[in-house]
């Protein structure tokens, strides 16, 4: 069995993965606002495409249809509602955010080089390892599949389409997806599983925090820091006491409209106004009148336009895994969300505490801590004391230094 790990290509990791939707380079931050809004998925692809066209004639691969057109197309990045909400919060775009939505897509990628890399399909399990320990957050795996003429002209009417490259469509490869599926060969490692996160020395203390009372906006950066690093930014008291956090997981379940709040609330209450229930209609009188106060009308405006009272939703939980179970959410009073956010929620995203963190002890075993992150969809856990101090995190990446080595001891 051991051998077998070892022998494993990318592609069978990606069985069964759903097709990414994908934005073109070009996009407005406008249209890929609305692509996120009506879309199931927490991240769409940024792909730059070449479209020098190519008749049948010419070109000799997989083409599938008399005349069609060829282009080389890359991803080169993704994007959340995160990046929106972050991009909207800046001070050159408080003023005129309807202004902002008008710039390309593009400049709401993060410029870090190798955070999104091709591979191909053939490429083993420990070369995709260490190009995670490298940097990359996500592998772009070409799926070989057969498209009929209808589906491709079907896919042009929408803003959001499965990219197709000579008869390809792609996936994501993460690293939940590796250590899901280490999870379930977990006794082919022992006794490693059994040992304590403090033992393994995996617990890092390279986090962001902020104060609780302190203005959300002031740890923007820190925020969209952590969305690019597939962490987040702990909310403590003056002790050293984790509170909560503020999750881009969470941030990326809500609409645009949270740009107003991080602009004018503290950490804590952004906490209470992005929390599960939907946000405190005083949070919301309290947003609305510290923009008049600011002079941000615009924003303002566009708050207003988003303050509809109307049933909502959830979070739509992210990304790797198969199709889950869904049921109704309820009915509150808060903000109207569209799309996603008026949609049913799955089983895995009411797992999730929105306002708390999910946390371990120091001697909390690597395979206990592995479920609790692939439980509540989280690429990481908070490592606290008995007394609730916060003392470090544990992150999917340094599990897959472990795991790594431990292969490594295998061959």
């Amino acid at each position: 069995m051991a051998v077998s790990l070892l022998a494993l290509e990318v592609s069978d990791l990606c069985l069964g993965k759903p097709a990414l939707r994908s934005l073109a380079l070009t996009t407005t931050i406008a249209e890929a606002l609305f692509a996120l809004k009506n879309s199931d998925d927490n991240f769409l692809s940024v792909w730059n495409c070449d479209h020098a066209a190519k008749t049948n004639n010419d070109y000799k691969g997989n083409c599938e249809e008399e005349g069609c057109d060829v282009c080389e197309c890359k991803c080169v990045g993704k994007v959340s509602m995160v990046d929106v909400i972050c991009y909207l919060c800046k001070d050159e775009n408080l003023l005129f955010p309807s202004d902002a939505l008008k710039a390309p897509v593009s400049v709401l990628l993060p410029e870090i080089p190798g955070m999104v890399v091709h591979v191909e399909p053939t490429s083993s399990l420990l070369e995709a390892i260490d190009l995670i320990l490298q940097g990359a957050k996500n592998l772009v795996v070409p799926i070989k599949t057969r498209y009929s003429t209808r589906r491709k002209q079907l896919q042009k009417l929408s803003i959001t389409s499965p990219t197709i490259h000579n008869g390809r469509e792609f996936c994501w490869l993460t690293q939940e997806d590796i250590i899901r599926f280490f999870l379930g060969s977990i006794g082919l490692f022992a006794p490693l599983p059994a040992l304590s996160i403090d033992t393994l020395g995996i617990i890092s203390t390279e986090f962001v925090t902020i104060d609780y009372h302190s203005p959300a906006i002031s740890e923007l950066e820190a925020i969209s820091r952590s969305l690019a690093d597939e962490t987040s930014v702990a909310v403590i008291d003056s002790d050293g006491i984790l509170i909560g956090e503020l999750s881009p997981f969470t941030l990326a379940c809500c609409d645009d409209s949270v740009a107003a709040a991080i602009t004018t609330l503290s950490s804590g209450d952004l906490m209470a106004y992005i929390d599960c229930g939907g946000p405190p209609e005083d949070l919301v009188k309290v947003v609305m009148a510290r923009l008049k106060e600011r002079g941000l009308e615009a924003m303002l405006q566009e708050f207003t336009n988003c303050s509809c009272y109307s049933t909502t939703s959830s979070c739509q939980s992210q990304s790797s895994s198969s199709d889950e179970e869904s049921v109704s959410s309820t009915p509150v009073s808060t903000l109207h969300r569209s799309g996603k956010y008026s949609r049913s929620m799955s089983y895995s995203a009411r797992m999730v505490r929105r306002a708390e963190a999910i946390v371990c002890h120091p001697k909390s075993s690597l395979v206990a801590v592995m479920i609790q992150a692939i439980a509540h969809r989280v690429n990481y856990v908070w490592v606290i004391e008995d007394d609730c101090s916060l003392v470090g995190i544990v992150r999917f990446y340094d599990m897959l230094k472990v795991f790594r080595e431990s292969l490594e001891d295998m061959a």
